[in-house]
């Protein structure tokens, strides 16, 4: 009985916390009014130019084969990305506070992180149809099948999600009973991990697996696929014909490079060495300006994207 009054007291002086406070950009109050103005662009550009691109694939039939399909599913997870984040911090610099309740946190994590990971798998996949489209053009629609291609984007969807379901879950296995100002504008694996009272080893073991898989692996394959697709470009005996085949894959090797940029800046490190500054200049970069400049990338490099659009919408003239 007195074993059970004492480890009931213990519990009760390690009350778990309830809500976070996002520190946002609040260390500079001068720029709140600025960067509010600047973030609701953003994501008003981000929203509109990859809904724009998904009513462009779905409405004109020539934009259903691979690339586009892929390209479909990326504007959906840049979607997932901004909204899971932007309306928070939009709403944090307006208050005087930032809170976020202990599980809207989670959530935000969790969506996140599904599609930050997603991303990168996507990326992968974008990379492997550049390579057959190039490489073996006379077998491009048997090797990228219809079947392919829902399958594999059924399982960057469906392996993102579990893998963001372990990172949420164990992240609530954790007691977080002391301080909860979290250094970032939104809810992050390292803050969070910061601010534990219990033991992060599990949490910390995983997330340098998670790094190494989307990270560093499928950057590799990204790699070895445009290592071919170069190769087979420089093989081409004509100017035009070599413009014409990295003018397919220029647009997706832009946007991949600058993706796999931001997240090694942010991610490949250990949670020891977290540097606020550093995370939030990453975040902005992969959560708010890389959804945002991948439509206006892809339609500014893409003449039937361009084409669709105008379609579409006579009054587009980009």
């Amino acid at each position: 009985m007195i074993s059970l009054v004492t480890e009931m007291l213990i519990l009760i002086n390690q009350t778990q916390v309830t809500e976070f406070i996002l520190q946002g950009f609040s260390e500079h109050p001068e720029l709140q009014i600025p960067l509010f103005s600047c973030f609701l662009s953003l994501y008003v550009v981000a929203l509109t130019g990859n809904v724009l691109i998904i009513i462009a694939i779905v409405l004109n039939t020539n934009l259903h084969s691979p690339m586009y399909f892929f390209l479909f599913n990326l504007a959906i997870m840049d979607i997932i990305c901004t909204s899971s984040i932007l309306p928070k911090v939009l709403d944090g610099l307006l208050s005087e506070k930032n809170i976020i309740s202990y599980v809207s946190c989670l959530a935000q994590l969790y969506f996140l992180t599904w599609a930050l990971s997603s991303e990168l798998l996507l990326f992968t996949a974008m990379a492997y149809d550049r390579y057959v489209a190039i490489c073996h053009p006379l077998h491009y629609s048997t090797m990228m099948s219809k079947t392919l291609c829902s399958m594999l984007a059924a399982g960057v969807w469906g392996i993102c999600a579990f893998n963001s379901s372990i990172h949420t879950g164990l992240m609530t296995r954790l007691s977080f009973c002391g301080p909860n100002v979290i250094t970032h504008f939104f809810c992050e694996i390292p803050p969070l991990l910061l601010l534990s009272c219990t033991s992060t080893y599990i949490n910390s073991v995983m997330t340098v697996l998670a790094d190494a898989f989307y990270g560093v692996f499928n950057f590799l394959l990204t790699l070895v696929s445009y290592g071919f697709i170069i190769s087979s470009i420089l093989k081409i005996r004509s100017v035009e014909g070599k413009k014409k085949a990295f003018s397919t894959c220029s647009s997706h090797l832009i946007v991949a490079s600058m993706y796999y940029t931001a997240v090694f800046y942010a991610y490949i490190s250990p949670v020891a060495s977290y540097n606020p500054e550093k995370s939030k200049l990453a975040g902005v970069l992969y959560s708010v300006l890389s959804p945002t400049l991948n439509p206006l990338i892809y339609t500014l490099r893409n003449k039937e994207v361009k084409q669709a659009l105008r379609k579409l919408f006579p009054f587009y003239r980009n």
